[in-house]
């Protein structure tokens, strides 16, 4: 039966790796040090570091006097887009205190108080009516033909605050394809001008250039779009709701003047 002793003694191999992981633990920070003090040493006459620029500062640099511009339009844009969308509206092209105090005068058959009402105001179905009841007196077919030729003017009228949106739409795309043309001269000819070790960063700004412009005009022109689509559909929709709307008031005007001519014959 195996001793005490012959049964805790430990094997020389495990007493040995022991003795050399804790040297090689030991000597770590002696070495990190005394790699530390020559990097110290050095340090003051090495170039000091660039501090590392957020995302949003290096888009700006890298867009350059092309990005500004782009912005310029953007904010155009917005402004644009804010303003359509308080004038293209309802309340606005066809008001309704001006139906509600046309149809009052109506039922009292002040045919003069349509008329000075509908041509002081300055909606589009105002004026509608007013030119209808200009050309009531020879007939109703000229009075809705007339109010007809006006609906087209008021229709190009408005088609006209929205065509802005169409020229950011197609200049958006052409601004990004002149970014991008820029930044790949500016690539290229880095490439072709070294005659020493290539750099990368010079080759790559440009392309960063590139492509960051590209997607910038893309960016803008996708709402730009978008958003002439929807006020074209607006156009259309508010234009033909207030010409049937002025149509319809002029022919009950017709109707209730030749009901009231009518009446004494009766």
């Amino acid at each position: 039966m195996a001793s005490l002793q012959d049964r805790f003694t430990v094997p020389r191999w495990l007493v040995l790796a022991s003795v050399l992981v804790g040297m090689f633990l030991l000597s770590r920070p002696v070495e990190v040090q005394a790699q530390a003090e020559p990097a110290a040493a050095a340090a003051p006459h090495a170039p000091a570091a660039h501090a590392p620029k957020s995302t949003l500062a290096w888009i700006i640099e890298t867009s350059g006097w092309i990005g500004a511009f782009l912005l310029v339009i953007s904010i155009f844009f917005i402004a644009t887009v804010m303003r359509l969308f308080i004038e293209l509206r309802e309340p606005i092209v066809m008001p309704p205190e001006l139906i509600q105090e046309c149809e009052a005068l109506l039922v009292k058959r002040d045919y003069n108080g349509i008329y000075r009402l509908a041509k002081d105001s300055s909606s589009e179905l105002g004026q509608l009516i007013a030119t209808g009841m200009a050309a009531l007196s020879s007939g109703l077919s000229d009075a809705r033909e007339a109010i007809d030729r006006l609906g087209e003017a008021v229709t190009v009228e408005m088609e006209k605050r929205i065509s802005m949106l169409a020229v950011v739409g197609t200049l958006g795309p052409l601004i990004g394809l002149l970014g991008t043309l820029k930044g790949m001269i500016a690539s290229f000819s880095v490439i072709a001008t070294s005659d020493a070790q290539l750099k990368a960063s010079e080759v790559a700004a440009g392309i960063s250039e590139a492509l960051i412009l590209t997607f910038e005009g893309v960016f803008l022109s996708v709402p730009a779009i978008y958003f002439f689509a929807v006020f074209k559909n607006r156009v259309s929709s508010l234009s033909v709701q207030s010409v049937n709307l002025a149509d319809d008031f002029v022919r009950r005007v017709h109707n209730a003047a030749h009901k009231k001519a009518a009446e004494p014959t009766a």
